[in-house]
């Protein structure tokens, strides 16, 4: 009996192995850059098409307006870059977004937050609004409980001042600058836009996606004028933390440590002990 093996098929095209190799179009559409469920194409030399599903924040729009109608940020158009000139030119327009603040960590109109890289969660999950960072600490915090109460006290003190609560875009990656002529043209990807901790947009680029995106972000906090060096010290550690018990080395290490620094300070503060 003959036996039929299932052909395996492009997941971006939906072309079988067979159609490739009796066909002969090219096609001129490329997908250059995907991240989570999201994907951008290339159509031609003068259009980018950013596709990703249709769930979770739905305030792109939203978003783009209110920074249209309180920056002068523009917002976007295509791309061909100067690096230089472009991280000093976003990073200008980050000062414009820094000086819009809330009480709350919220996005706007009072709705919840999009972040998967702060709050240790799925990228469509809604977060807050916070109105106070005891709320902020506890809603994150729900991802550590499995951590040793010590540690987890310990971590608690280390967690930076979050307010002022500034309009942070939070994903500046490469892909999300648009350039004409040598110049920004315009920032995409405003749908995940908020109001975050006031060192949020500093931490999260530091979050580099591949050697280029990685290599752009370290362009552009070397022009904000400003580091936020002990935050992202923080939320790295307590992303490390969040896999316990599966902690890699790096991981472990950091947990005794922490245990380590709680049992000084317990007998430094009891008066039966102060480290030198």
């Amino acid at each position: 009996m003959a036996t039929f093996q299932l052909e395996s098929q492009c997941p971006t095209c939906d072309w079988s192995d067979s159609k490739r190799k009796t066909c002969r179009y090219t096609s001129h559409v490329k997908l250059f850059y995907g991240a989570d469920t999201r994907g951008v194409w290339s159509l031609g030399s003068d259009v980018v098409l950013k596709e990703r599903p249709n769930i979770g924040s739905q305030d792109e729009m939203a978003n783009i307006q209110f920074v249209k109608e309180n920056t002068q940020i523009p917002i976007p158009s295509v791309i061909n870059s100067d690096k230089e000139r472009i991280a000093d030119q976003v990073a200008k327009c980050l000062v414009q977004l820094r000086s819009l603040q809330s009480p709350q960590m919220q996005s706007l109109n009072h709705r919840p937050l999009y972040s998967g890289w702060l709050f240790l969660r799925e990228p469509l999950t809604p977060h807050g609004p916070f109105t106070s960072e005891t709320e902020f600490w506890d809603y994150l915090s729900l991802k550590l409980t499995k951590l040793p109460k010590e540690a987890l006290a310990r971590l608690r003190t280390r967690l930076p001042t979050s307010a002022p609560y500034t309009f942070t875009h939070g994903d500046l990656t490469f892909c999300n600058i648009i350039v004409k002529d040598g110049n920004l043209a315009g920032i995409l990807d405003w749908e995940d836009a908020g109001y975050f901790p006031v060192w949020w947009e500093y931490v999260a680029a530091t979050i580099g996606l591949g050697e280029g995106d990685a290599e752009w972000k370290a362009l552009l906090r070397g022009k904000l004028g400003y580091d936020c060096l002990e935050a992202k010290n923080f939320w790295r550690d307590v992303y490390s933390l969040h896999f316990y018990p599966d902690l890699d080395e790096a991981g472990q290490q950091l947990l005794e440590t922490l245990l380590e620094d709680t049992w000084i300070h317990t007998f430094a503060t009891n008066g039966r002990f102060a480290p030198q």
